[in-house]
């Protein structure tokens, strides 16, 4: 079969069938998942950094410490899939909670995400010069308010390039949510390989989506970059 005629059957699958709806709900997923998961992942590396960073003053501190480092451990050190698999199918029947495997998915990515945000935070606040947080406890701010006002801010700006980084591999990584029957770009077009036994055209397809989706992107990364430059300057 030539290139044609595959490229035929797909437009068939995709329009005349109805499969472009299959790929928007993908696509809409995708999306969801990879920011909603970035966005908790950004809230919790946050606090597991400045808990990592703090002077270990008292023993509330150590015992959140070694919470912390078992936890970035543990969302490191084993893959995406596993964590997956044992939250949907472990996890949650032990705990007899019910979710949707989108909102589990949502929760894993960012469970995730948390951990590696939390080690790019880290590197972002001991990037800040020393002499900001004492500024700011000179001024009269709390520690608490010195890290989340003045050195927070600052750390971000440095690692914001690493962040976007974070979020494009949090896009790639939602090809395997069909794991637990979510439907994303990946089980959109294997649906419509599937129906037709023809697999080229709908994967390159999804290839290319992907693509655009990196480059969009790496393209709004660079444009905050120019404007936080930007701002530096005046």
């Amino acid at each position: 079969m030539n290139f044609n005629a595959k490229l035929s059957k797909f437009w068939v699958s995709m329009f005349e069938k109805g499969a472009y709806r299959r790929v928007l709900t993908g696509l809409k997923n995708t999306v969801i998942i990879a920011v909603l998961g970035l966005v908790i992942g950004i809230v919790i590396g946050t606090l597991i950094a400045v808990i990592r960073v703090v002077p270990k003053t008292n023993k509330l501190v150590k015992a959140l410490d070694k919470i912390a480092a078992v936890y970035v451990a543990f969302f490191r050190g084993t893959p995406m899939v596993a964590q997956l698999l044992i939250g949907y199918f472990v996890l949650l029947p032990l705990l007899n909670i019910k979710l949707s495997s989108l909102a589990v998915c949502v929760l894993i990515f960012g469970l995730n995400s948390g951990a590696y945000v939390s080690e790019i935070m880290r590197s972002g606040l001991l990037s800040v010069d020393i002499g900001q947080t004492e500024a700011g406890r000179a001024l009269g701010l709390s520690f608490a308010s010195t890290m989340m006002r003045i050195v927070v801010p600052q750390a971000v700006k440095n690692i914001l390039p690493t962040i976007g980084n974070e979020f494009i591999t949090l896009i790639k990584e939602t090809s395997i949510v069909s794991f637990v029957g979510a439907v994303d770009l990946y089980s959109a077009f294997n649906y419509i390989g599937s129906a037709n036994y023809e697999f080229m055209v709908p994967y390159l397809s999804m290839a290319l989506i992907y693509i655009v989706l990196v480059l969009g992107i790496s393209g709004l990364i660079k444009i905050m970059e120019r404007r936080l430059r930007a701002g530096d300057k005046r």
